[in-house]
């Protein structure tokens, strides 16, 4: 197990981990209140965010690695699998993509509640839930309201 100095989140770190939700929530937001071409631009900028933010999540296993006295291939290998997996969700239809990004989410979420504590990172967890949380339910509202209700 690996020490970190700073084993919980700060407060700057809880405050871009919330403002980091306000893409999530503006732009499905919007993406609901719009048709046409403007909602598939915002449903679009919605899933290039996220695909962003998988991107990061998988990124911090790769930091990781750095730290561990002889880290696994399989924590390189996840390291990069969220990145893969995000951009394919971009290539996909929209619906597809949302609901892919909306089961990484949550898959990360699992690796990170099942890693985070050998780093004595459990602290982190409540707020990895509350954004992945929020930023799924996002993602759920948008899919639905493309896939069902949007004109």
């Amino acid at each position: 197990m690996t020490t970190n100095l700073t084993n919980k989140p700060s407060t700057t770190a809880l405050l871009l981990g919330a403002g980091g939700l306000i893409p999530y929530i503006v732009l499905s937001s919007l993406s609901v209140f719009t048709v046409g071409t403007q909602q598939e631009y915002l449903v679009f900028s919605l899933l290039a965010y996220g695909a962003t933010i998988i991107s990061f999540l998988g990124a911090i296993h790769w930091g990781l690695t750095i730290i561990e006295a002889s880290p696994t291939r399989l924590r390189l290998i996840w390291s990069v699998t969220p990145s893969l997996i995000a951009w394919l969700s971009l290539i996909l239809n929209a619906p597809t993509g949302l609901y892919i990004q909306i089961i990484v989410l949550c898959i990360c979420l699992l690796v990170d509640i099942k890693t985070y504590p050998r780093h004595d990172l459990s602290k982190w967890l409540v707020m990895r839930f509350t954004l992945t949380l929020v930023a799924s339910i996002s993602l759920v509202i948008t899919a639905l309201n493309i896939t069902f209700l949007a004109h």
